[in-house]
């Protein structure tokens, strides 16, 4: 189980080093932080974007880009496919959103015929690391499915448990974040989180998994509040995941940790045959860089991309 990015860092520099594909690369704080990853847990870096804009930032910024190689192309769908065709291709290992829209981005994705779908939902998971708290702490979805419904909150769930294991967490306690730690019928996320808890009971074995909710945030992240309300509970003051009701409670939490909390952050996509990486453009070099940590490490453990997509093509 890690405590930190570094210890990700050092296992990855441990294994074999995956390569990495970006989209549209003509960015200052990514190409900084690709250019730290390249010299520590990449073993090759493909830029693709407008080739002039690349280089200006590289001279600008002095940076040292050793061999990566850059593709010269000036459309932000096209850069997006070849970036999607270069993972399918077995030519990059994982992929990460430069300077372009989300949509176009996931358009590319997405496709049925030439994307890395595999069936599953996607979704966002955050990993933050904050002082105050005495471990890493997962929150989704705050980034991608807007207003998910219970079958989808299932299976956010399960991307997030797939994470959340890959990094030895074990079990794996997941908060149903609501307002209030009782059934309202007018709050549709508590009547969600309850039936969560009692879906997981029976979905995962309770020694690997282990659901609650509905939760507020002060019990998610305190025992002395859970023991102040007389709430018992084994995810109170212990979570490692956090289940976000929609996507505008996920996105202001995340964002309120990181900028107000001073959290340490990495974002990945799951539910793709390869890692994802859509960092906001707000984030520094440093969250950029732990986000392309994490992806390369999910890249030792997740596989070839295209015997994923060929297992789920013949199902």
């Amino acid at each position: 189980m890690f405590n930190d990015f570094n210890a990700i860092s050092d296992s990855v520099r441990a294994g074999f080093k995956p390569s990495l594909v970006v989209a549209e690369a003509a960015e200052t704080e990514l190409l900084k932080a690709v250019s730290i990853a390249q010299k520590s847990v990449l073993s090759g870096l493909i830029l693709i974007g407008n080739q002039n804009k690349i280089r200006d930032i590289i001279s600008r910024e002095a940076l040292d880009l050793g061999d990566a190689q850059i593709i010269d192309i000036d459309d932000p769908e096209a850069a997006c496919e070849k970036a999607v065709s270069l993972v399918r291709q077995g030519q990059a290992d994982f992929i990460m959103k430069g300077l372009v829209d989300t949509s176009i981005f996931l358009k590319a994705v997405i496709d049925k015929t030439k994307g890395l779908m595999t069936g599953r939902l996607l979704c966002s998971v955050m990993v933050m690391k904050i002082d105050s708290y005495h471990k890493f702490l997962l929150m989704t979805d705050g980034g991608m499915v807007i207003d998910p419904d219970f079958e989808k909150k299932q299976e956010i769930i399960q991307n997030a448990v797939s994470l959340a294991e890959l990094l030895g967490i074990h079990p794996v306690k997941i908060a149903c974040l609501a307002a209030k730690e009782k059934v309202n019928s007018k709050m549709p996320a508590t009547v969600d989180a309850a039936a969560l808890r009692e879906w997981g009971r029976t979905y995962y074995a309770s020694e690997t998994v282990i659901i609650d909710g509905p939760l507020a945030m002060d019990l998610i992240v305190s025992k002395k509040a859970a023991q102040i309300k007389g709430v018992i509970s084994e995810v109170a003051g212990d979570a490692d995941v956090i289940l976000a009701p929609n996507i505008e409670t996920g996105n202001a939490v995340f964002k309120a940790m990181v900028h107000l909390g001073r959290a340490e952050s990495a974002g990945i996509v799951m539910g793709a045959c390869a890692p994802i990486i859509l960092t906001s453009r707000s984030d520094s070099y440093q969250n950029k860089l732990n986000s392309i940590t994490l992806g390369t490490y999910l890249a030792q453990h997740m596989g070839d991309c295209h015997e994923t997509r060929e297992e789920h093509q013949k199902k």
